[in-house]
C-alpha cells in the first residue's frame, strides 16, 4: 500500500508474508512467528469499550466491543477457534487485545487525518489492534484473519500500520429495475466488508427505458417501472403497488444495522427528475408531454411532491449523506438546477443530512447563482459525455465520487458494457499515464491524464462501482449480480483503499482467501467427502448413501415397489436448502396426477422445479420455462444440471418394472435423453429480445407437502458436485 507514508520497509514485507486484499504494508520484528493455536481470548480494551466513531458516513456506528463480538464469531468462522470476549484494562498473554488511541496519527492520500487507520501488532506474547477508532479497529481484525488464513496460523512477527487513501470504497447495485432480498443484501455487504470497502449504494427507484418513438403514452404508463420502498403513509399512498417485492422499514432498518455491524453503510438513492416513471405512473400529471420518464419541475407540484417522498422516507436512512439521482435529464438546465438546489436544500433542513447526485449538468460561470449549491451537494460522476468531473467539479470546488463507466457492468447483456467486472483495467493500465499501470479513485480518465487531479486531491471522495439492471427484473437470478462482482470487489476494494497488488499477487491472495469470508453464503457452498453430495433411493430408505450424513426426512410412505409414495398429505425433505453452481440433482419419478397450475416437483431456498405444465425453474421471482414437459403416468429421469452460469435439463424415459396403465405417449426405457436449456428472455428498449443463459441453484429441500400440486413416486434422488 502506498497512502501510509509512516512505514517504510516494505521490502522487508514482500519477503515476510503473504499480501493480503487490500495490500497492507509490513515490517518485521524478526524472524518468529506467532500462532493463532496459541490464543486463549479476545480482550477489548474497558476505557474504549462504548466508543464509537463519529466521523464515518452512518449515524449508528458499532461501539468498539460490538465490532468485538462480531470478529469472534468471525474467528470461529474462518479459523475455527472459539474465543470469548471480555473487557479489561490491559491485554492477557496469548489474547487479542482491541484498543484504541486517538494519539496516533493516520493520513488518508490528500494528508488529512482518518479515523480508519489501524496497528496491528503480532508479538510472541499475543496481538495488539489499536486504531483511530472502533472502525479503524475493524479493518485491523480484516487484516488478521486474512494473514491467519494466508500464514496458514502462522503469522510472522511484525507490525502492520494501515490507513485507506479515500473515505468511500464500495459498490452500487440497482435495486430498482430487480429487486434483492433483504438477506441477499446483507450478505454483499459481509462480502465486500472482508476486502474493507465501507459503502454500499442502493438505487431504489427507476423505470425500464422509456422509449418515446415507439410506446404510447398508455405503454409508458404500463413500463415496469419500481419504488422499492414500503411505507403505509397516506401522503405516498400509490407510489409503491407491490409490497411483496419492496422494503419495508423493519426491513430497512434490519439492513441498515447489519451492513453497519461489519462497518458498512448504506446510501439510498430515490431517482428524480429523470428516470421517474414510478413517480410519473402515481402522479401522470407530473411528466413531462414528450417522455413520462422525466418529471415536469415547472408543474407546481412536482418539488413539493419530491419534498413529500423525502420527508415520509429521510428517518429511514441512517447515512450523512443520500442520493437522488438527478441524472440523465434531458429537459431544461435552469429547472434541473433549481430541483437540485431546493432538494438539497429540503434534505438539509429536514434532516441535517448531505445531498449527492449524478454529474449531469456542469456548472457553467453564466449560470451565476443558478448553479448547483456545491456546499450541500457533491457529485458522483460516472461518464465524461456527461462531465469532465476534474475540469467541471473539483476546479469549481465541489467534491467529486469516482464512478467513471470504465468499471460499469449491466447484468445478463449490454450492447456497451461488460457482465463482470473488468478488473484487469486495474492494474493493466497505460503506464504513462495512470500511475505505472494502476488505478486509483483520484483516477477519473485512464487515457489522458490531464482530466486526472492528483492522488492528493481532497475533493476526491473515493469510487463506488456500479452494476445496473437495465433489461429487468426477468433478465437474471439474485446471484448473478454477485458472479458479476466475485472479483471484481475485491479487485476494486484493493485500489480504493490505495493497494497496489499485482494481478499474481491479486489472484494468489484471493483464491485462498475466498472459501472462508465470514458472514455470507452467496455460493450456496454444500460440504461433501467428494462429488456425490446425496443419494437416496426407495430401496436404501432415507440414509444418505454419500457417506456425508445428510439423511432425510419423510412422512411419504413406501410402496410395494420401494419407491416414496408423494403427494400434498406427506413431505421428503433433505437437510441442505441450495446448491449453488456446477451441480447434477437428478429425480427418477413418476407424476400421477398434476392438479394445480403451479405444481412444484421440488423446492429450495432459492428456487423451485415446477410443472407449469411445461418443465420450469422459478427462481429470483421469474419462471424460466422449457418447451418439455414430464410425461403423466409414465417414468422418468429427470436431471436438472447447472454448469458454470448456464442451467439444463435433461429427461429420459425409464422404468420401474412396468409403465402403469393409461401412460401418456410412447413409454420405452431408455429413451433417447431430451436437453434443453433454461433461458432469460430479455426485451431490449421496446425494440428486441435477446436470449441469454441463466444460472440457477440447484432446489434441494423439499418434495411433496400441502402446496406441492401433485401426486407420484420417487424411486431415487441425488445431488452431485459434477455436471
Amino acid at each position: 500500500m502506498t497512502t501510509t507514508p509512516v512505514i517504510e520497509d516494505r521490502g522487508a514485507a514482500a519477503g515476510a508474508n503473504v499480501e493480503g486484499i487490500p495490500k497492507a504494508p509490513f515490517t518485521s520484528s524478526g524472524h518468529g512467528v506467532y500462532s493463532v493455536s496459541d490464543l486463549n481470548g479476545i480482550v477489548v480494551d474497558s476505557q474504549h469499550s462504548d466508543a464509537h466513531d463519529e466521523t464515518g458516513e452512518t449515524l449508528i456506528p458499532p461501539s468498539l466491543s460490538d465490532f468485538a463480538g462480531t470478529f469472534g464469531e468471525d474467528l470461529q468462522s474462518v479459523l475455527d477457534i472459539k474465543l470469548d470476549v471480555s473487557v479489561a484494562d490491559t491485554a492477557a498473554l496469548d489474547s487479542i487485545f482491541l484498543t484504541v488511541n486517538e494519539s496516533v496519527e493516520y493520513l488518508d492520500a490528500s494528508g488529512a487525518p482518518t479515523a480508519e487507520g489501524y496497528t496491528l501488532t503480532i508479538s510472541p506474547s499475543g496481538i495488539v489492534i489499536s486504531g483511530a477508532s472502533p472502525l479503524g479497529v475493524w479493518w485491523g481484525t480484516r487484516t488478521l484473519l486474512q494473514q491467519a488464513v494466508l500464514s496458514e496460523g502462522s503469522m510472522p512477527l511484525g507490525q502492520t500500520k494501515d490507513a485507506p487513501g479515500w473515505g468511500i470504497r464500495g459498490m452500487m447495485l440497482d435495486v430498482a429495475r430487480h429487486y434483492y432480498p433483504p438477506e441477499f443484501l446483507v450478505e454483499l455487504c459481509s462480502y465486500m466488508s472482508f476486502f474493507k470497502q465501507n459503502t454500499f449504494h442502493l438505487h431504489l427507484s427507476d423505470n425500464l427505458y422509456n422509449n418515446v418513438r415507439t410506446y404510447s403514452r398508455e405503454r409508458s404508463l404500463e413500463l415496469y417501472a419500481r419504488f422499492r420502498l414500503w411505507s403505509d403513509s397516506e401522503e405516498v399512498a400509490g407510489l409503491n403497488n407491490h409490497k411483496n417485492e419492496s422494503y419495508t422499514r423493519e426491513q430497512f432498518e434490519e439492513m441498515q444495522s447489519a451492513c453497519a455491524a461489519r462497518g458498512v453503510t448504506i446510501i439510498p438513492e430515490i431517482e428524480a427528475p429523470g428516470h421517474a416513471l414510478a413517480i410519473v405512473q402515481w402522479k401522470p400529471e407530473l411528466g413531462l408531454s414528450d417522455d413520462l420518464s422525466l418529471l415536469n419541475i415547472s408543474h407546481p407540484d412536482t418539488i413539493p411532491t419530491m419534498k413529500t417522498i423525502w420527508s415520509t422516507f429521510l428517518d429511514w436512512f441512517h447515512s450523512k449523506t443520500v442520493h437522488i439521482g438527478a441524472d440523465e435529464y434531458t429537459a431544461d438546465v435552469d429547472d434541473y438546477n433549481r430541483f437540485v438546489n431546493a432538494m438539497a436544500a429540503h434534505i438539509r433542513s429536514a434532516s441535517s443530512k448531505g445531498t449527492r447526485i449524478w454529474g449531469t449538468f456542469p456548472p457553467r460561470p453564466e449560470y451565476g447563482d443558478g448553479n448547483i449549491n456545491n456546499a450541500d451537494v457533491s457529485v458522483q460522476h460516472w461518464a465524461f459525455f456527461e462531465d469532465n468531473p476534474y475540469h467541471d467539479y473539483i476546479r469549481n470546488g465541489y467534491a467529486v465520487l469516482n464512478s467513471d463507466d470504465t468499471f460499469y457492468t449491466v447484468n445478463k447483456w449490454s450492447g456497451s458494457y461488460p457482465q463482470k467486472v473488468p478488473i484487469a483495467r486495474t492494474w493493466n493500465g497505460d503506464p504513462a499515464t495512470v500511475g505505472g499501470g494502476i488505478w486509483h479513485p483520484h483516477v477519473f480518465d485512464t487515457k489522458d491524464p490531464a482530466n486526472n487531479p492528483e492522488r492528493s486531491e481532497p475533493l476526491v471522495l473515493g469510487a463506488v462501482t456500479p452494476l445496473w439492471n437495465d433489461y429487468g427484473a426477468n433478465a437474471s437470478t439474485y446471484s448473478e449480480a454477485y458472479y458479476m462482482w466475485r472479483e471484481g470487489i475485491p479487485a476494486l476494494a484493493d485500489k480504493q483503499w490505495g493497494g497496489d497488488l499485482s494481478e499474481p499477487a491479486f489472484f494468489a491472495a484471493f483464491e485462498k482467501l475466498h472459501p472462508l469470508i465470514p458472514g455470507q453464503d452467496l455460493e450456496r457452498a454444500v460440504k461433501s467427502k467428494g462429488p456425490v453430495i446425496f443419494n437416496f433411493t426407495g430401496t436404501t430408505g432415507i440414509v444418505d448413501q454419500s457417506g456425508n450424513g445428510y439423511n432425510a426426512t419423510t412422512s411419504c410412505p413406501l410402496t410395494t415397489e420401494s419407491t416414496w409414495a408423494i403427494g400434498p398429505s406427506c413431505s421428503f425433505e433433505t437437510p441442505l436448502r441450495s446448491k449453488g453452481r456446477n451441480y447434477t440433482l437428478s429425480l427418477r419419478l413418476l407424476v400421477e396426477d398434476v392438479f394445480e397450475d403451479d405444481a412444484t416437483l421440488i423446492r429450495g431456498a432459492d428456487s423451485a422445479l415446477m410443472l407449469t405444465p411445461d418443465i420450469t425453474l422459478f427462481a429470483a421471482g421469474t419462471h424460466f420455462r422449457l418447451n418439455s414437459t414430464v410425461p403423466v403416468r409414465t417414468w422418468v429421469d429427470l436431471s436438472i444440471v447447472g454448469l458454470g452460469d448456464r442451467t439444463f435439463a435433461r429427461m429420459r424415459r425409464t422404468s420401474l418394472d412396468a409403465v402403469l396403465p393409461g401412460a401418456s405417449g410412447s413409454a420405452e426405457a431408455g429413451k433417447e435423453e431430451e436437453k434443453e436449456e433454461f433461458l432469460a428472455r430479455l426485451g431490449v428498449n421496446g425494440e428486441f429480445f435477446v436470449w441469454t443463459p441463466v444460472a440457477i441453484e440447484a432446489p434441494v429441500a423439499e418434495l411433496g407437502g400441502a402446496d406441492a400440486g401433485w401426486t407420484g413416486q420417487l424411486a431415487s434422488l441425488s445431488l452431485i458436485s459434477e455436471v
